[in-house]
């Protein structure tokens, strides 16, 4: 990871010619540089410089710029104005970012880590989800950041087009009439639970960056769906909801379901909005039928 924050140094650098740039710094033969993952779709040594970018982004120390391009943040150039030895995981950990990171997926290096200490231990099932909880976790925190830096139409549209793949709201244009727009990039609306719209739900999204959502916030809310003859309501949001904020959504007499920036991302790798499969990797078993 040191070596790929210094390679950024200068200013914006492409992930590619970074590869390239430390494939010869490192003195890379042929044969390391063409090794292929089990997938033959990256090779090892450039997927482990796109991992190394990815664990530097979420510590803050290079920002991501444009696809496929990032660029060393005012605490990465902090941090090479006097270089530690190694950069690594402990290393970035010291950094709240990426601590909350990697405590939101239970892996602190303040307890112990069963998938890298006792990793012989585990069985292959236990290595497989591990590893997949980790890209699942890496994916949804690009997502969130993406939609943070777009416009806030597209935080619109991006809304829009979850509740169609939900199931809600009916076609993409009947569901983007009935949400409507409210120009600061929040969406505030009613759409149909069904396809008749015997049922209705009030729908509000807010586009925060730091700001948690309040407890006033969902008072308002909720004075809302009489007036929208409402009798559910969904709050969702790129940031938080603070514990009052929760704890009101509870007590209202009406149903009121709140998303936050974490839960949005699951819910878009769910329903493959704004990711695709990569790859399939199949798991089997033996077939006892075809041997009786």
């Amino acid at each position: 990871m040191l070596p790929v924050l210094k390679a950024s140094a200068a200013g914006e650098v492409k992930i590619s010619d970074v590869v390239t740039h430390l494939g010869k710094q490192l003195a890379l033969s042929e044969e390391e540089l063409s090794e292929l993952l089990p997938s033959g779709k990256q090779t090892t040594f450039a997927n482990r410089v796109n991992w190394a970018k990815s664990y530097l982004g979420k510590a803050g120390l290079i920002t991501l710029t444009k696809r496929g391009h990032f660029e060393i943040s005012t605490r990465g150039k902090t941090v090479l104005a006097s270089p530690p030895p190694i950069i690594n995981i402990k290393f970035l950990e010291s950094f709240p970012e990426f601590k909350e990171f990697r405590e939101a997926n239970g892996q602190s290096s303040a307890t112990p880590q069963p998938e890298i200490v006792n990793l012989k231990d585990l069985t292959p099932d236990e290595i497989i989800r591990s590893a997949y909880g980790e890209l699942h976790d890496s994916l949804s925190s690009e997502l969130l950041s993406k939609i943070l830096a777009a416009p806030p139409d597209f935080f619109e549209r991006l809304v829009v087009q979850l509740l169609i793949a939900m199931g809600y709201g009916g076609s993409a244009i009947e569901a983007g009439k009935a949400l409507g727009k409210s120009g600061d990039g929040g969406v505030d609306g009613v759409i149909d639970q069904d396809a008749l719209g015997l049922d209705r739900i009030y729908v509000q999204a807010k586009r925060y960056t730091d700001s948690k959502v309040s407890s006033g916030e969902i008072r308002d809310f909720f004075g809302s769906l009489d007036r929208f003859k409402a009798s559910k309501g969904l709050f969702v949001t790129t940031s938080s909801f603070s514990p009052a904020a929760k704890e009101t959504a509870d007590l209202l007499s009406k149903r009121i379901v709140l998303i936050d920036g974490h839960q949005l991302t699951r819910l878009m790798i769910r329903f493959d909005i704004g990711c695709r499969v990569e790859e399939t990797i199949h798991i089997k078993k033996i077939d006892e039928e075809f041997f009786e």
